[in-house]
């Protein structure tokens, strides 16, 4: 089946107001990634979870998957739903994908109720992760190492954009991706670093997200360089919105528009189908 056809199909899954069933298989792996543990002498190999598409003789597309500040798994410690979700989804158009734990080596589950500017594992370190991880794929015999891309959520959204800015000296360095998709990004740091996107870049907004807020997305996006990020933002939709209903607010989250007030988290079916449907059509733009 072409990847053409296949969007077609879960376009068409779409509008009647389901998601048509995808299976990916994951392997299990480590990856030592340069890191700031490894400067200062330890040694630091990452969880890693490898979904390869169907077994051809051409090389393909690759796509790294980066998680939110709440980590890679479920409570009861199984990948995330939207993980395996999103992973299936993109192995049916084709594409291999790699899901990187960036918290589980530096022992940490969460960081969410954490400030911060008290965080232990900060942008500098998931950069360098996502960067390890653009190299570990190019060196896979399997992977087309010029149709690289980076996917992240919230935290890991604004690790796409640390990770794309050619501002930073790492980032010019290496294979670099031919495309980046950020769901509802913190974006005020790379908007005060003047961020230069590296490749094609999406964010997919929540209007009404207090945590992360959109504008300061878009006001990015209006000073960037080229190419010139673009954005598509739903509105009603609060953080997280292309998760599970319903929306719930988070007091334990110390950060977000009005710190000690909480955050508001949850889905909103429009958005998500609206934002996964704008997602497929950016990657085969970029990548076919």
């Amino acid at each position: 089946m072409s990847p053409r056809l296949r969007l077609a199909l879960l376009s068409l899954g779409f509008a009647l107001g389901f998601a048509l069933p995808v299976h990916a298989q994951a392997s299990e792996l480590e990856l030592t990634v340069p890191s700031l543990e490894q400067r200062a002498g330890h040694a630091l190999a990452l969880r890693a979870h490898w979904f390869a598409a169907d077994a051809t003789a051409t090389r393909r597309p690759a796509l790294v998957l980066l998680h939110g500040c709440g980590g890679a798994y479920q409570g009861s410690g199984r990948l995330s739903a939207r993980m395996t979700e999103m992973a299936g989804l993109l192995n049916a158009q084709g594409w291999h994908v790699l899901v990187l734990d960036s918290f589980g080596a530096r022992g940490e589950k969460s960081i969410c109720t954490q400030r911060i500017g008290t965080r232990a594992i900060t942008m500098a370190n998931r950069r360098l992760d996502a960067l390890g991880a653009l190299q570990w794929l190019a060196t896979r015999p399997e992977v087309d190492a010029s149709r690289l891309a980076l996917i992240g959520w919230s935290n890991g959204g604004s690790t796409v954009l640390a990770a794309s800015d050619l501002n930073v000296a790492a980032v010019r360095q290496g294979p670099r991706p031919r495309a980046l998709v950020a769901f509802y990004p913190g974006c005020a740091a790379e908007l005060a670093r003047h961020y230069r996107p590296s490749a094609a870049l999406l964010m997919l907004l929540g209007e009404d997200d207090d945590w992360t807020p959109a504008a300061d997305c878009k006001a990015l996006a209006a000073a960037s360089a080229d190419p010139k990020p673009e954005w598509e933002s739903y509105a009603g939709a609060y953080h997280g919105f292309d998760g599970p209903p319903p929306v719930k607010l988070r007091k334990d989250v110390p950060n977000g528009a009005h710190p000690g007030a909480g955050v508001h988290v949850g889905g909103q079916p429009q958005a998500a189908e609206q934002s996964r449907k704008r997602l497929l059509n950016f990657l085969h733009t970029q990548l076919d």
